[in-house]
């Protein structure tokens, strides 16, 4: 498997001159624990996660050193974390070191890296274009499509999710940037949030019309947009699959 199998190609991003409330809104919306930072010639420029944003003024978290401390670190190193918990825009709080990925790169690949930077997740990259976002989410859901037989997927595995994907993103009511899908075997998994409960349907019957899909299951979570409340996916409501279809012979 390749990152181009299993990433989420719709990004959500922000802009350096974004606010820390629009990025930190973004994140909390689509269910995501951080962004690529992208500026307007579409060139990754770093990363904000909710790592940047644990020692705030707003909060009162910002860190408190003896002044012997503060004198071995400097007046540099002070204003560089004075910027950080202070800072209003994405540019102030971002990291700059961004740990990428190729849309080739094999899974072996990005598990190391993620392991070694202690990192969720890396953009993926196709020359310098951000092309998708592939997280520990993203493993995991490729996990639970093919179970304990972690296989290479097959060309038609591939062509029914990009076929399944492009519906999705074509359509004007569909949360795009939180719906992810997996298929092994012909099976379409459905993953992400949705803000309202039509929208689940509709995505099922996007996958049922799709050639090639043999079965849909629905792990999709619902997030009541007035209170944030999250309902877990139908599986984990008592059912074992909200919706089955098969092919007829």
């Amino acid at each position: 498997m390749q990152a181009k199998d299993i990433m989420t190609p719709t990004v959500i991003s922000v802009e350096p001159s974004d606010t820390v409330e629009r990025a930190i809104r973004l994140m909390l919306q689509f269910n995501v624990s951080g962004l690529p930072v992208i500026d307007s010639a579409r060139h990754l420029v770093g990363m904000v996660t909710e790592g940047d944003f644990l020692r705030r003024k707003e909060i009162t978290t910002e860190r408190r050193r003896p002044r012997w401390l503060e004198f071995l670190l400097g007046p540099g190193r002070l204003a560089n974390e004075y910027v950080h918990t202070h800072g209003r825009k994405v540019a102030d709080v971002m990291s700059v070191d961004t740990v990428t990925v190729g849309e080739d790169s094999p899974l072996e690949q990005i598990v190391s890296l993620m392991e070694k930077h202690r990192i969720k997740r890396v953009p993926v990259l196709r020359g310098e274009n951000v092309v998708g976002i592939l997280s520990r989410a993203n493993l995991l859901r490729a996990l639970a499509g093919i179970a304990a037989n972690v296989t290479r997927s097959s060309v038609d595995d591939r062509a029914i999710r990009d076929s399944l994907l492009a519906e999705i993103q074509h359509q004007k009511w569909s949360p795009t940037g939180s719906i992810d899908v997996t298929v092994h075997d012909g099976v379409a998994n459905l993953w992400g949030c949705i803000l309202d409960e039509r929208e689940r349907q509709a995505l099922i019957v996007a996958a049922e019309n799709t050639a090639g899909v043999k079965q849909v299951n629905d792990h999709l979570t619902f997030v009541e947009p007035m209170s944030g409340m999250v309902l877990p996916p139908p599986e984990q409501a008592g059912k074992a699959e909200s919706v089955t279809y098969r092919a007829p012979h």
